[in-house]
């Protein structure tokens, strides 16, 4: 049976601590995400067109879009009232930048 979108593996390593050191098990998260958007090939749009750096672009575009279509698919869930109209307006805007 076909997905009704990519699937994703999301992966989080803490590689250095606050103070600079360097767990010597560094803690780590791992989960899967489906959404109905390519999310690598918005990343490389952001790199391109968003003036951030590669860092700074990768995850404002992976933690809008994993923030965003949590919003989309619980949008009853009150939480998620005080972001919905700013967020909205942010995707706008860079969609609107890397648009090209």
């Amino acid at each position: 049976m076909a997905s009704s979108g990519y699937t994703y593996e999301i992966s989080l390593k803490l590689v250095r601590a606050r103070d600079g050191s360097v767990p010597s098990e560094p803690a780590s998260l791992t989960f899967e995400h489906v959404s109905h958007d390519d999310i690598l090939a918005i990343v490389e749009r952001v790199r391109h067109h968003s003036g951030l750096g590669p860092d700074a672009s990768a995850a404002v575009a992976v933690g809008t879009k994993l923030l965003g279509e949590v919003m989309i698919s619980d949008k009853r869930n009150p939480l998620f009232d005080p972001l919905r109209a700013g967020l909205h307006a942010f995707i706008a805007s860079l969609k609107q930048k890397t648009t090209t």
